[in-house]
């Protein structure tokens, strides 16, 4: 009698360290599996950082400056027959690389131009010059700036800090068609004195630069003005 317990009690005995041995292995996968997700969770989010803290970087770091700024007078026979005097039609930058800043891929660059009238983003013209923009036949250049050197010469990038590249931004067919489309021109004629626009350069890290257009009060006989 004793013998038959015994051997009762051994079985009981081996199946209940079987079903421990199967709630171990199972606590042993959950973990393993936990683990997985926390080791690639924590993969991503350090690579996430990473590029954050990169692109953070470059577009603190990045940074174009303005050391120079004029604009362009219409003094042409026939637009003064049209409106009686001259009108601000065209604002040039000359910028530079900030010290310290990666080489600034003026191509990948945009230009948020803002006045009272006007909210548009320019792209990158790649043409060495804008087709004139008071032809009807002109389905582009209006949302779009220039770029050029001292030799006129198409400029698509800042590498060293002594490059100078002169960025311009025709705001007479910005204004011009800012209440219509580029064959429908209803707006005045560029800037009149006194007029103020606000040119936000943004290039591709994202990095920006705002330059306050301030059109003097006066033109008197010149035909390029500092704004």
């Amino acid at each position: 009698m004793s013998k038959i317990a015994t051997k009762i009690g051994i079985s009981d005995r081996g199946q209940v360290g079987i079903g421990t041995l199967i709630v171990f292995i199972a606590m042993i996968l959950v973990a393993a599996i936990a683990a997985g997700v926390l080791i690639n969770t924590t993969g991503s989010l350090q690579s996430q950082a990473s590029d954050t803290s990169t692109e953070t970087q470059s577009a603190v770091a990045n940074q174009i400056q303005v050391v120079h700024a004029s604009g362009d007078l219409n003094r042409s026979d026939e637009f003064l027959e049209m409106h009686d005097e001259p009108y601000l039609e065209a604002v040039n930058l000359t910028v530079m690389k900030s010290p310290g800043s990666e080489p600034i891929d003026l191509t990948a660059m945009t230009v948020q131009y803002t006045s009272e009238n006007v909210d548009k983003t320019l792209t990158y013209n790649e043409s060495d010059y804008i087709t004139n923009y008071e032809s009807s036949e002109h389905a582009s250049g209006w949302e779009e700036f220039l770029t050029s050197e001292s030799g006129g010469q198409s400029y698509e990038s800042l590498i060293n800090t002594s490059d100078r590249v002169t960025i311009t931004v025709f705001v007479r067919a910005l204004e011009e068609q800012s209440n219509g489309s580029p064959e429908d021109m209803k707006g005045k004629p560029g800037l009149e004195p006194g007029d103020n626009a606000t040119i936000r350069l943004i290039d591709q890290s994202g990095a920006q630069f705002t330059y306050g257009v301030s059109v003097p009060s006066t033109f008197g006989d010149k035909d390029v003005v500092l704004v």
